[in-house]
């Protein structure tokens, strides 16, 4: 049954058949590569994977926002955030797979 998601246990399953990794050791690999994003990440740098994107940390300022229910305006504090931006070899990979539906 698919959720419509991919999964860190898919992730391992699929380096398992493609490469002959053992369950263990696909699940490590896995494991090991979100942590080493996340490290970098949390040092303050940018991940950047060739053919895939580029993840960076952005500083948003704090502002007035207003509440979609009562519309009262409610201060916004600033925060940083992780965003995610597409190589275009992604971004092209995708549209063409898209777009033969």
């Amino acid at each position: 049954m698919s959720t419509g998601t991919v999964t860190r246990a898919d992730l391992a399953e699929a380096l398992y058949k493609e490469i002959g990794l053992s369950r263990t050791e696909s699940a490590a690999l896995v494991e090991s590569v979100i942590d080493h994003i996340i490290d970098a990440l949390i040092r303050g740098e940018s991940v950047k994977i060739a053919g895939f994107g580029t993840f960076t940390l952005r500083d948003k300022k704090e502002r007035i926002g207003r509440n979609p229910k009562t519309g009262e305006e409610v201060p916004i504090t600033s925060r940083r955030v992780l965003t995610f931006k597409p190589s275009q070899v992604m971004r092209e990979r995708v549209d063409t797979a898209l777009s033969k539906r």
